[in-house]
């Protein structure tokens, strides 16, 4: 075809004649179309507008149509004279060329893409079958399975239910000892106004106990507030700790930040702080029980009096937008109106009332839990056993009840003797606890016993006994004076400084009485007034029975030994009130006193209902010397 072209331009008629250009054009028309397609090639001269050229049988109007398909151009060109024909006919074998080339870089290209969307098709299918794989299995995996099956066989095997369980009180009719204490606690909660409590005591007396059941009582009530579903929540003041920022903090509730404190996935991404409610907000509607509350942190503390005032918990975040609309509601009702915490606040404590907040008392009202009495160990031991469906030799109550006087450590006891029998004598259909099995264990749990009889139905000379209180326990305290006469004005005072100041100015006290009523002086005898076992008495309480000991030292006058004697003495004479009264008398039925001599001021302190011991009230030594000689 370019031979023939080039002899058309070098003016070769004899090699161009108009039939070889008719077939020349008939021949490029036959490429087109195979290179469009016949229907794409009469389509594509209908849009430019040529389709009456390309079907004309003028040789100079089908070159026109041939120049419009090829360039593209709609335009209307001048029909080629019969000397144009063979240059027009150049161009278009020109552009028919650059068509191949561009359809051939085309196809390379379509070919490359092809290859490359193969292999990405290939990572891209693989993905897709992962994420599906994922969705079905959802966040497990071989290891979390694994795991989640030695989980569930472990919760398969039990050792059985713990003795505490099982021994614990279920209902106020089990709380032994505590008749008035678990009274006093019904009544402030069985009202339409229930109020938070205080509650003093000795350990292991069913301080806890008596305030989970005391609620389950009350729900019954009338006049309670609390619902049937009425929570109870137990924390312990010694373990609550606390993030002074409140990054944490348990009792009330803290704010997770969306980037450093890990909060919902949901949050995080957008940026939204999750509130996190309280033990506080549990206890909404119920109890909030807290053991040891006089341990609790003082700030944390101020801070659950505030809540206590305005029965919400508020929380505050830098990140908390009110505007940002994808906050949830609940997010904002939390940060905007607070978190709900109107309950009742019982706290427990071993310590004494001074060493509680003032602000927390005001608060609240208090409740005495006393010290057990032995008598009410033996009906603990006995109740005990029945749970756990054992025999009792007859004095095993007794015997325990010599060694220890807090109901959990005897039920600690019956507990380690009821497991000595089972292991001893496998083969019995029923466990019998003896004596011996219950001193075993004493020995084993190197206990002594708790009371020790100082008390005596005698007399003696220089022998006296006096009421102490530590703690919640009241004790009896053994007080001996000997004097030495003829010293002439060069005798001393000699006082065990282990006792205390307090003690030891309760002895000068005393001289001073003595000389006011005996008109002896003192100087003239060498004089030694112990406390034995060194027991320490930090208050003046002792100031009674030292002056009628040293009374009786002096003037060898024999005192009764079934009497103990509490009081201050004046330097008057006068015996003045002091505290622990009720501790102090349970001290003394605990050495088996008969009778007790206390400040007159202090008979209103006396409860009652007390039994087995005379409890006599006296205003001045004369009187108290009247008794105790």
């Amino acid at each position: 075809m370019k031979e023939i072209l080039t002899k058309w331009l070098q003016g070769d008629a004899s090699a161009a004649d108009e039939a070889g250009l008719k077939r020349e054009v008939e021949a490029l028309y036959s490429f087109l179309a195979e290179f469009y397609g016949a229907d794409r090639l009469v389509l594509k001269a209908s849009k430019l507008d040529a389709l009456a050229l390309m079907r004309s049988p003028d040789l100079a109007e089908r070159v026109a149509a041939l120049e419009k398909i090829v360039s593209n151009d709609p335009v209307a060109r001048l029909l080629p004279s019969q000397a144009q024909i063979p240059e027009r006919l150049a161009r278009i074998e020109d552009g028919i060329a650059d068509l191949l080339a561009r359809r051939s870089v085309e196809e390379r290209l379509d070919r490359q893409i092809e290859d490359r969307m193969q292999e990405r098709h290939k990572d891209y299918v693989q993905e897709i079958k992962m994420q599906v794989l994922k969705e079905a299995a959802g966040p497990e995996n071989a290891q979390t399975l694994k795991k989640l099956g030695l989980l569930e066989r472990m919760n398969r095997t039990r050792l059985g239910r713990c003795a505490a369980e099982v021994l614990r009180p279920q209902t106020v009719g089990e709380i032994i000892g505590q008749g008035q204490g678990v009274q006093s606690l019904l009544a402030k909660l069985a009202t339409p106004y229930p109020q938070h409590i205080l509650i003093y005591g000795p350990p292991g007396v069913g301080k806890t106990s008596a305030v989970r059941a005391a609620l389950e009582t009350v729900k019954g009530h009338a006049n309670s507030p609390f619902a049937p579903n009425a929570p109870f929540v137990e924390a312990d003041g010694t373990s609550l700790r606390w993030d002074p920022r409140d990054v944490t903090n348990p009792l009330l509730g803290s704010v997770h930040d969306p980037i450093f404190q890990g909060a919902k996935r949901d949050y995080a991404e957008t940026g939204i702080p999750e509130p996190k409610p309280g033990l506080v907000t549990q206890a909404h509607g119920g109890v909030l029980f807290i053991d040891e509350i006089a341990e609790m942190d003082g700030l944390l503390l101020n801070k659950l009096l505030k809540v206590l005032e305005d029965k919400r918990v508020f929380f505050d975040s830098s990140y908390y937008d009110p505007a940002d609309p994808n906050v949830p509601q609940f997010i904002k009702n939390l940060f905007e109106q607070g978190a709900p915490a109107d309950f009742v606040l019982v706290g427990a404590t071993t310590r004494e009332p001074a060493a509680l907040s003032p602000a927390l008392r005001s608060r609240c009202s208090e409740v005495y839990f006393v010290p057990l009495e032995p008598e009410h160990v033996q009906k603990i031991v006995r109740q005990a056993a029945k749970k756990l469906d054992l025999d009792l030799e007859e004095d095993v109550a007794e015997v325990i009840s010599e060694y220890v006087i807090e109901g959990r450590k005897a039920t600690g006891i019956l507990t380690d003797a009821y497991g000595l029998v089972r292991y001893r004598r496998p083969e019995a259909e029923r466990a019998r606890v003896r004596v011996e099995d219950v001193l075993e264990v004493l020995r084993s749990a190197r206990l002594a016993p708790c009371v020790l009889r100082k008390s005596a139905p005698k007399q003696e000379v220089g022998r006296i006994l006096g009421l102490g209180v530590a703690g919640f326990l009241g004790s009896v305290l053994e007080i001996e004076a000997i004097a030495f006469g003829g010293m002439a004005g060069k005798g001393t005072v000699r006082f065990n400084e282990t006792a205390g100041s307090m003690a030891r100015d309760s002895v000068f006290n005393a001289t001073a009485v003595i000389r006011r009523i005996t008109g002896a002086d003192l100087r003239d005898y060498d004089v030694h007034v112990n406390v034995v076992g060194g027991g320490k008495i930090d208050g003046p309480s002792a100031g009674l029975a030292i002056t009628l000991v040293l009374f009786s030292a002096i003037q060898d006058a024999p005192l009764r030994q079934d009497l103990a004697v509490t009081g201050e003495i004046s330097i008057q004479g006068k015996v003045k009130p002091v505290g622990g009264i009720y501790e102090k008398i349970f001290g003394a039925k605990q050495a088996g006193v008969r009778t007790i001599l206390i400040p007159a001021d202090n008979l209103a302190d006396v409860p009652g209902g007390i039994k087995g011991i005379e409890i006599i009230p006296v205003s001045d030594y004369e009187e108290a010397a009247k008794i105790a000689f």
